[in-house]
């Protein structure tokens, strides 16, 4: 599918530099690229958690897409949103799901994930507020994370709901922290705050707001700017060929075991106790 392209000058708030502005599937996902430095930032624009639905990974995924294609020499993931940066998989896609679209909801995942880790750019994630779960897998699919300072929390939590992160979650997981911190973190379900993730090695710097990370974001990219992207991207591919080839080739199964496991009973009732936690918080 191709990306709808709304062009209009847009002034960035510190720079007063032009860029041009995109926008997708009803501004689910917000794409503005420098035209002076060629970098492309993707925010996650879908209140109010930015919950990875069907309709936002999809975005995603075109999003992705278009910045192979325009020229982009780096990509920023970021939120639009002043707290969150996205509170992981929506729920209500597993919740009582209807099969058709939980398993093309999970295929989008999966595709959306094949594109952004495999991306043959320099990646940032510019982690301006919560991350757990599938907020986390989109920040460690970047090779490059900085996260602002605050009460918010970075970590796959997915165990705490009856759900197994797969391999593909994990795999980048371990790359980050280690495998024996990244076990017990799963196991545990563990969220980290930015001074702990920074500690180790879940995030590579901090910030102190979402400008700040922005700025950072930008100086990381600018230090590939005498070194050929052919480099860049074949070096990266060598890091993360392992992952990315055994998802294409266990795709199948893998979308099986996430169907049988939320239609699972118990799987199901922790849904449903979230669910209602959620209600009673929100009165």
């Amino acid at each position: 599918m191709t990306i709808p392209l709304v062009h209009r000058a847009v002034k960035l708030v510190d720079r007063r530099i032009l860029s041009r502005l995109y926008s997708t599937n009803n501004k689910l996902v917000d794409v503005t690229q420098n035209e002076k430095t060629g970098v492309t930032t993707v925010s996650l624009n879908r209140p109010p958690v930015n919950g990875l639905n069907l309709e936002l990974l999809t975005a995603l995924k075109e999003s992705l897409v278009e910045v192979q294609k325009n020229g982009s020499k780096g990509l920023i993931l970021t939120s639009s949103l002043p707290t969150v940066f996205s509170g992981g998989l929506d729920i209500l896609e597993m919740y009582k799901p209807d099969l058709k679209r939980c398993t093309e909801f999970w295929t989008t995942l999966q595709d959306t994930w094949l594109i952004l880790h495999g991306l043959g750019l320099p990646a940032v994630a510019a982690i301006n507020g919560a991350s757990p779960a599938g907020g986390c897998l989109l920040a460690i699919s970047c090779e490059y994370r900085i996260f602002v300072t605050g009460k918010h929390t970075i970590g796959l939590n997915e165990t705490k709901l009856g759900i197994i992160a797969p391999f593909w979650f994990q795999e980048p997981y371990i790359a980050a922290i280690g495998a024996r911190r990244a076990e017990l973190a799963l196991l545990r379900g563990e969220l980290f705050t930015p001074e702990k993730a920074l500690e180790c090695g879940l995030v590579d710097e901090l910030a102190s707001s979402k400008e700040d990370a922005i700025a950072k974001a930008e100086q990381y990219i600018a230090y590939y700017e005498k070194i050929p992207l052919s480099a860049v991207a074949a070096t990266k591919a060598i890091f993360r060929a392992s992952v990315i080839e055994k998802l294409k080739k266990t795709r199948a199964e893998d979308t099986e075991q996430f169907i049988a496991t939320v239609q699972a009973p118990n799987v199901q009732t922790s849904l449903d106790l979230y669910l209602q936690a959620l209600k009673k918080k929100s009165k």
